[in-house]
């Protein structure tokens, strides 16, 4: 069966719809030719729910995460003039705007690329924004600072023709976080940063993994074999990314990303196509463990920079006033270098602030209202954007996080950190299938009524010994998840030995055992037994 969005792609390039966008906004919404729809994702223009009502969502790409308080600025100031006052920090470190009108795009790409920060790329069958540790450069504790390798790369395929018809969406991380704070097996490349290569290589590099992604069919990435020095990094990205443009699947979008190939032909192959197609002998991987990240870089930390310090600041749901915006930059210059990063837990960080000011900056961040502390239960959820916009997504998510997040700061002591994700369907753009506890949106029928409900997941994470969440639970009433959350989180600190990560815990468990433990029940059982009482 013919795939409609491939023959798309073969009459008119997505870079190629840049002309139209400036002429739609000059002739209105109703003007658009339906295929244009699709290819304006190569700007990061998504049309936002419900279709046919005007209004777009536009994701706007930071490079490694790292932005200016220049650039915050100016997102502020267009999330208060066009977006109805806020945006989403995204798990690609991006920003998004919602409630954009077709004739509002002329201004805000103009106004984005005076400050150097830019749509191209942000979604579509293309590489999208590279992520890196958020706080590359600045860590005491980093393998080395990864942006220069960020910023060659993502420099190189900006705009490019020549990769801007892949079969698939396209994510890739270059981190040197020494705790792969980026989720790199979660991607569909990741540089993972080492020390050194192997025996007989001093230079600093990375171990490259290929073929991650979650969606309705999560992946981890498979290691290949391969070192790459930091001068081969370009070289390693662009003899992948022929790889995926040459072979990757294009019959069916649902088999076309990079992780089936993976899946076809195996690492051995991946390695034997890459060392084809680049211009020196592969070197054998460096033999250094994967870690899996339980933090978020938040909280106040000293810098490598002496005498500075950076502050972690948490973004409740993710969701940031155009105000806060503006404020956050304000601080970022006034205590500090103007530097800033988002995190890819929807979280941002403030740099370069003088240890004896820090206090102060985070004060200040407090009263726009961010928190500051490094395990709080905001600062380890993280949620998908939900029906509220999104056209895929079958339960509301941010206003339901939200009111989780507020019942278990009022109900549980939060002393360790336990990650929670909630996405509206199941192509998890919350991450839900890696998250210590995973909430799957869903909707069932009562009565002949729509009701929204979760599947209940535990036991996800990465790192060597990656695995993915086990569901325990189906249809949880949406009004019953914090419940539940607030429920397997009290057993956990009630019956766990020292030290004990909740996903070690949950594997002492058969899947019935934590289901009577949530304490909640299917909403089919929940309202027949109402109805029968």
């Amino acid at each position: 069966m013919p795939n409609p969005i491939e023959d798309l792609k073969k009459r008119k390039d997505g870079l190629d719809v840049l002309a139209d966008i400036y002429r739609y906004a000059r002739e209105g919404y109703e003007s658009i030719d339906p295929d244009d729809f699709n290819l304006f994702k190569w700007y990061g223009l998504y049309e936002q729910k419900p279709k046919g009502g005007g209004h777009f969502m536009l994701r706007i790409k930071v490079h490694g995460g790292h932005y200016t308080s220049a650039q915050l600025r100016e997102v502020g100031l267009l999330a208060n003039q066009y977006a109805r006052g806020f945006g989403d920090i995204t798990t690609r470190q991006a920003f998004q705007l919602h409630w954009l009108r077709i004739e509002d795009m002329p201004d805000i790409f103009s106004r984005l690329e005076r400050v150097g920060l830019t749509t191209v790329g942000a979604c579509g069958d293309i590489m999208r924004n590279v992520t890196n540790c958020p706080v590359a450069g600045c860590d005491r504790h980093e393998i080395f600072d990864a942006q220069p390798d960020v910023l060659r790369v993502s420099d190189h395929f900006l705009g490019n023709r020549e990769y801007s018809n892949l079969p698939r969406k396209y994510k890739v991380s270059i981190s040197a976080c020494a705790v792969n704070c980026t989720f790199p097996q979660i991607n569909c490349v990741a540089f993972v940063g080492v020390p050194h290569g192997p025996e007989g290589v001093a230079e600093e590099g990375y171990n490259i993994y290929i073929g991650g992604g979650l969606s309705t069919a999560p992946h981890f990435a498979k290691p290949v074999n391969i070192f790459a020095t930091r001068d081969q990094v370009l070289d390693y990205a662009v003899a992948i990314t022929e790889i995926y443009r040459d072979h990757g699947g294009r019959d069916r979008r649902t088999r076309a990303r990079l992780k089936f190939l993976m899946d076809d032909w195996g690492p051995e192959k991946f390695r034997e196509e890459i060392a084809a197609r680049v211009p020196f002998e592969p070197y054998p991987a460096s033999g250094h463990p994967l870690r899996d990240a339980h933090h978020d870089h938040l909280g106040i930390h000293p810098q490598k920079q002496e005498g500075k310090c950076y502050i972690g600041v948490t973004v409740k749901i993710g969701r940031i006033t155009g105000d806060q915006m503006l404020g956050a930059a304000d601080i970022a210059e006034r205590y500090g270098s103007g530097r800033l990063a988002n995190t890819i837990s929807q979280n941002f960080i403030v740099f370069d602030i003088p240890e004896d000011r820090v206090e102060a900056a985070a004060s200040e961040l407090r009263v726009l209202g961010f928190d500051i502390g490094e395990t709080t239960v905001k600062s380890d959820c993280v949620v998908c954007t939900g029906k509220e916009f999104c056209n895929l997504a079958v339960t509301e998510t941010k206003g339901l996080m939200s009111e989780v997040i507020s019942y278990l700061e009022q109900n549980v002591t939060w002393d360790r950190r336990i990650r929670v994700h909630m996405t509206g369907c199941p192509n998890n753009c919350g991450q839900q299938v890696i998250s210590d506890i995973g909430l799957q949106g869903a909707s069932t029928k009562i009565e002949g009524r729509e009701v929204e409900c979760y599947d209940f997941h535990v036991g996800g994470g990465l790192g060597e010994d990656a695995s993915f969440v086990r569901k325990i639970a189906r249809r949880i009433a949406a009004e019953d998840v914090k419940l539940g959350v607030a429920n397997i989180v009290r057993a956990y600190q009630q019956t766990r030995s020292d030290g004990e990560s909740f996903r070690d815990w949950t594997r002492r468990y058969s899947d019935e055992e934590l289901a009577q433990m949530i304490g909640v029940v299917d909403v089919k059982v929940k309202y027949g037994a109402q109805a029968g009482s």
